[in-house]
């Protein structure tokens, strides 16, 4: 386990651990070297000459001193690594997380990471801070000791080494009885978390249809399989428990019988036989707190297992030497991308997208228009083909300059709690106020900005929860706006929108498209009429390209979607004849 922390912390900050470590082993070996130190000082105190025992005391002092203050210096420094330890795995998680694709981040695996940076971070962070002392005590003062009793008695010295595998066997054969029942059990509790975050959620939509009483069923089956896990590591964990601690008696009422026996032969004197029994009591109880921790062990041992998933999950690609793309057209050329094996979404896809101008995609639900954008952002790289930038391959070009030219505004916003101001400042972090007030001036921010209490000032809470889905959408735009970058991709970014405040960012695209490459992916009408080039994608290929007239004239799949839409676009509500008496017709 240790060499997992020491992998998990990475190269040059493993330095703490190592001090730790040599602090405590110190400290155990001194706690050894005391308690031996016993067996002379009771020989004099039961001897002839009581006086000398004098010399003996000082001696045990001048080691049982040290003893303590190394104890206390590790314990001190324990926490203080611990916290260390924390603040490492917080920093290797962060850089690791901002380096995977974006495919990698499932409803699941994100539930998953929540509780890998909070719940299995504190979790490792105890191992330092709790855990090592008993564990390197119960190692190193029990070997200072056998070697002290194989000097005094090498039978009884014999006997306990001989045991000691025997109880580590059983401790063994514990514990792996327990972790698999661990496996379970955690899986459980992330599932059960998982829907009980879920449910939170849902409120509103259960509290509408009026499922308040019977509850969730996914969750009452998630906390079902919790409960039957605890109850199944119960019930391996206590036999494992029980067994552990009556070995280890047996071992110990072993060696007592031992050193009576010799005693009572002539073979041992009554000091030696005390000392003996001291030091066999302290190798029983500082084996059996090590094992009481074995619970505490094995949970940071899973945690540090999760994080360890995290840190070794595949990055997204680097380039070790970065290429500078010479403008900023995007190519798509014979694309092919899946989210899993065998499931392929984007067939074959190729299009262009000119450095300047207004390029709208459109196509049924599902059929991938979102995962153009995210390939566009490289989110993910393509299987098959691939996806370039000013003649450069995405994959060839650093981090750094991706994000300098491209700018992304999804259907599913996230703010940051924080205030308005910093939350779009995202986009351009130096931007001056004057910038920011322009860029939600063209996303329809502006009047949100005017309407709250504490104007930019205002606090958006955890997700952005004070502000309505519209305003969400608005402060997206508002950030791609400010980032002035000369590629943006609008994905249904204006689905959120009253027709006022589309208008709105429906000339700010168009300005956007003046001075750059702007993408689309909308099915209102006026946003799609205006573009400069359709793209039709249906089935993961692009079926259907050209301007919106060329389109209409070939009858496609186009024009059966441009006819819906205008026949929808006539819908209106109007009052209906009153009801009979009885609420029926």
């Amino acid at each position: 386990m240790i060499r997992r922390l020491l992998t998990a912390l990475g190269a040059g900050h493993t330095r703490p651990v190592h001090v730790l470590l040599g602090l405590l082993t110190a400290a155990a070996l001194a706690q050894g070297v005391a308690f031996a130190l016993l067996v002379p000082l009771l020989r004099a105190l039961f001897g002839p000459q009581p006086g000398a025992a004098w010399g003996w005391l000082w001696l045990f002092c001048g080691v049982a001193a040290p003893a303590v203050v190394l104890t206390f210096a590790a314990q001190r420094r324990g926490f203080r690594v611990g916290a260390e330890v924390a603040r490492r795995l917080h920093h290797r998680l962060g850089e690791a997380v901002v380096a995977l694709p974006q495919a990698w981040f499932t409803r699941s695996r994100v539930g998953a990471l929540t509780r890998v940076a909070g719940e299995d971070v504190l979790a490792v962070m105890s191992l330092p801070a709790h855990q090592l002392r008993p564990l390197v005590t119960a190692v190193v003062t029990p070997l200072a000791i056998v070697v002290v009793v194989l000097v005094l008695d090498p039978l009884i010295g014999v006997s306990l080494a001989v045991a000691a595998p025997f109880l580590l066997a059983v401790l063994w054969m514990s514990n792996r009885m327990v972790a698999r029942s661990d496996r379970g059990r955690d899986l459980a509790i992330g599932e059960a978390a998982a829907r009980v975050l879920e449910f939170a959620r849902a409120q509103p939509v259960l509290r509408a249809f009026g499922r308040t009483v019977e509850g969730h069923r996914e969750l009452d089956t998630a906390l079902r399989a919790q409960r039957d896990a605890d109850r199944r590591m119960i019930g391996l964990a206590v036999p494992g428990l029980v067994s552990f601690g009556f070995a280890v008696r047996v071992v110990f009422t072993a060696a007592l019988a031992l050193a009576v026996y010799r005693f009572l032969g002539g073979l041992l004197d009554a000091p030696t036989t005390i000392a003996v029994l001291v030091l066999v009591g302290r190798i029983t109880e500082a084996v059996g707190t090590g094992a009481e921790t074995g619970a505490t062990l094995r949970i940071s041992g899973n945690a540090l297992d999760r994080i360890a998933e995290v840190l070794e999950s595949p990055p997204l690609p680097e380039p070790d030497q970065p290429r500078m793309p010479t403008g900023n057209v995007v190519r798509f050329d014979r694309v092919g991308f899946g989210y899993r094996p065998g499931e392929p979404v984007l067939h074959d896809v190729s299009f262009t997208l000119p450095d300047r101008g207004l390029t709208a995609l459109v196509g049924p639900s599902g059929s991938g228009k979102s995962t153009v954008a995210r390939l566009i952002a490289r989110y993910a790289d393509p299987q098959t083909g691939s996806v370039s930038l000013g003649g450069v391959d995405l994959r060839d070009i650093g981090t750094v300059e991706r994000t300098a030219r491209i700018a992304c505004v999804f259907q599913d916003v996230y703010l940051f709690e924080g205030t308005l101001a910093e939350n779009v400042r995202i986009g351009r972090p130096g931007a001056d106020d004057e910038a920011l007030d322009r860029a939600a001036r063209a996303a329809g921010l502006i009047e949100v900005v005017e309407s709250l209490p504490h104007g930019w000032d205002t606090r958006v809470g955890e997700a952005g929860a004070t502000l309505s889905g519209g305003q969400r959408q608005r402060v997206s735009i508002a950030r791609a706006l400010l980032a002035r970058t000369p590629i943006v991709v609008l994905d249904e970014a204006t689905a959120a929108l009253d027709p006022e405040n589309d208008a709105v960012v429906g000339a700010a695209v168009a300005e956007l498209a003046a001075r750059g490459s702007v993408l689309v992916i909308a099915h209102r009408p006026a946003t799609v009429r205006d573009a400069d080039q359709i793209l039709v994608l249906d089935g993961g290929r692009i079926v259907e390209r050209g301007r919106h007239e060329e389109l209409l004239a070939t009858g496609g799949w186009y024009a059966g979607f441009w006819e819906r839409r205008n026949h929808a676009a006539g819908w209106r509500l109007v009052p209906g004849p009153a009801l009979p008496a009885g609420g029926h017709r």
